[in-house]
C-alpha cells in the first residue's frame, strides 16, 4: 500500500496534529492562518529536537586539508566570513562538532585520533599560533589537539599544534552534526526520517493544545514522550560503544573535581 503523498510532510503532520488536539474536526482543512502557524511551530520543535540525542543521520565525516602555518579554520556559509587569516570551509554553520571522533590521515593513509581541548587549555599553550592573518612560521608540527568555538553563525576549529609541510599533505577529518533544513513550503519532504513522523505530529499537538481542556493537553504530552523516548532509543549505534578515559590529566588536582 502507497502512503498519502503528504503523509510526512509539514501539511500532513500539521492537520493530524490540530485534529489530535482538537482544533480541527473530521473532514475540515485548516486554514491558512492555522497553516502558517503550525509551520512555525514545526521548525521550532525540529530546532529543538536535533539538539537532542545524537541524531545518526545528522552525522558526517568532512574532511579538508589544512594549509601549514595556519591553525584556524571556520565552519560558516561563504556570506558570513568576517575573519581574516582564517581559513573558511564554506558550509551551513554544523550545529556542533563530535570532537571525539576527529582524527586525522596522514598522506601515507595512517590515522590517528585528534584529542580535544577546552578553550583553557588551548590559550595556556605556548607555543600556539596568536596572529591568524600570516602564516606562523615559528610553531608548526603534527597536529595533536584541536580546540571548536562554538559561536552563533559559525563553527572555530583550532588546530594544535600548527600544520607543519607533512601535516598539510594529510587530511583532519571531522564528524560534523549537520542542520535539519527548516521548512518553507507546506509540501517540502521531512528532514527527519519517516518513522519519527508520529512523534513530530504529537509534539505539534501538544504545542497546539494550549487551551485546550486538560484531558486533552495531557494526552497530547503523554503521546509526545511516549513517541521521544522509543526514537530516542531507537536512534544509537548498532555495535556497542566502548567509552576510554581521558589522555588528558592536567585538571587531576584541581579543586573542581575534590569531594
Amino acid at each position: 500500500m502507497t502512503a498519502p503523498t503528504n503523509y510526512n510532510t509539514p501539511r500532513g503532520i500539521i492537520e493530524r496534529a490540530m485534529r489530535d488536539c482538537g482544533l480541527l474536526g473530521k473532514g475540515r482543512s485548516p486554514s491558512s492562518v492555522d497553516y502558517a502557524d503550525g509551520l512555525n511551530r514545526l521548525n521550532d520543535i525540529v530546532n529543538i529536537t536535533q539538539t537532542q540525542g545524537v541524531k545518526l543521520w545528522l552525522q558526517q565525516d568532512y574532511s579538508f586539508q589544512p594549509t601549514q602555518g595556519f591553525s584556524l579554520y571556520v565552519l560558516a556559509p561563504t556570506n558570513l566570513s568576517p575573519w581574516t587569516g582564517a581559513i573558511l570551509q564554506a558550509m551551513t554553520k554544523p550545529t556542533r562538532l563530535l570532537e571525539l571522533d576527529c582524527y586525522f590521515q596522514d598522506n601515507t593513509g595512517l590515522i590517528r585520533p585528534l584529542i580535544p581541548i577546552s578553550r583553557n587549555e588551548y590559550n595556556t599553550l605556548g607555543a600556539r599560533q596568536t596572529n591568524y592573518n600570516v602564516e606562523d612560521t615559528q610553531y608548526q608540527g603534527a597536529i595533536v589537539n584541536l580546540y571548536v568555538d562554538k559561536q552563533e553563525n559559525y563553527l572555530g576549529v583550532y588546530l594544535w599544534q600548527t600544520p607543519d609541510a607533512w601535516s598539510a599533505k594529510g587530511y583532519v577529518h571531522l564528524i560534523l552534526q549537520n542542520q535539519v533544513t527548516n521548512y518553507v513550503q507546506l509540501t517540502d519532504s521531512m528532514g527527519f526520517p519517516i518513522e519519527w513522523t508520529m512523534y513530530m505530529h504529537w509534539a505539534l499537538s501538544a504545542e497546539l493544545s494550549t487551551g485546550q481542556p486538560q484531558a486533552v493537553i495531557d494526552r497530547c504530552e503523554q503521546k509526545a514522550g511516549v513517541y521521544r523516548e522509543a526514537l530516542e532509543a531507537w536512534d544509537t549505534e548498532n555495535v556497542p560503544v566502548y567509552l576510554q578515559p581521558d589522555t588528558r590529566n592536567q585538571y587531576q588536582g584541581s579543586r573542581f573535581l575534590r569531594r
